[in-house]
């Protein structure tokens, strides 16, 4: 694995000591998130940095209430159980020192405006909204923070199930910027010693074909 150790060191951490992040390392690493490619260079990302635990604490509870809210729609007791099991997993921010809400605006595609513009074919433009590019710009962001992240010696865990709890979130950490939604959460700390391994991933002959 030689130079690439840090691409398989990583892995979610979700139990971290209670030591504080230095602000210049938190700032390195958006600015390695913020090198990542973007389509069409639109860097439609935003970072909120929160460190008050106040807030962490607040934001856990918010997002507990929405998820049991959500579990008890479930009819079935064995469903509602089932929903709740995954909590722990929404919550797990809820100890780290640092907690980044990433925020992402709407991609502007320019292809569509000329289309629309010219009376396209409505499923030709939806197929090429389908890539979803301001997603995907967010989440090559994002992996460039957490393989930072674990370069440095910090453990991170990349969270999107908290976004249930969006609206009540942005309210709370009172963030506006025209046009920007909260598209996910990682939060950042130092490792307990003892973490448990990363899953196994799927061999590539079940992820890669070739084409000669």
């Amino acid at each position: 694995m030689s130079n690439l150790e840090f691409i398989y060191d990583r892995k979610s951490i979700r139990k971290f000591k209670d030591t504080k992040i230095p602000k210049e390392d938190i700032i390195k690493l958006l600015e390695a998130a913020t090198q990542a490619p973007s389509p069409k260079n639109q860097q439609t990302w935003h970072f909120v940095v929160i460190q008050n635990r106040e807030v962490i604490n607040k934001m856990a509870e918010i997002v507990t209430k929405t998820h049991t809210y959500l579990a008890e729609i479930a009819k079935d007791e064995k469903q509602r159980k089932l929903m709740m099991s995954t909590l722990p997993y929404y919550i797990c921010f809820k100890d780290a020192p640092v907690v980044v809400v990433v925020y992402s605006k709407a991609y502007k595609m320019i292809e569509e405006e000329i289309l629309k513009a010219n009376n396209a074919n409505k499923e030709i433009i939806d197929i090429l909204k389908s890539t979803h590019s301001e997603v995907q710009g967010i989440g090559a962001a994002v992996e460039n923070f957490l393989l930072a992240a674990t370069a440095m010696g910090y453990g991170t865990c990349y969270m999107t199930g908290p976004a249930h709890s969006k609206r009540e979130i942005e309210e709370l950490i009172d963030f506006n910027k025209e046009g920007y939604e909260l598209m996910s959460m990682i939060s950042l700390g130092v490792p307990e010693d003892e973490t448990p391994k990363a899953p196994p991933r799927k061999p590539l002959d079940e992820v890669v074909t070739f084409i000669d």
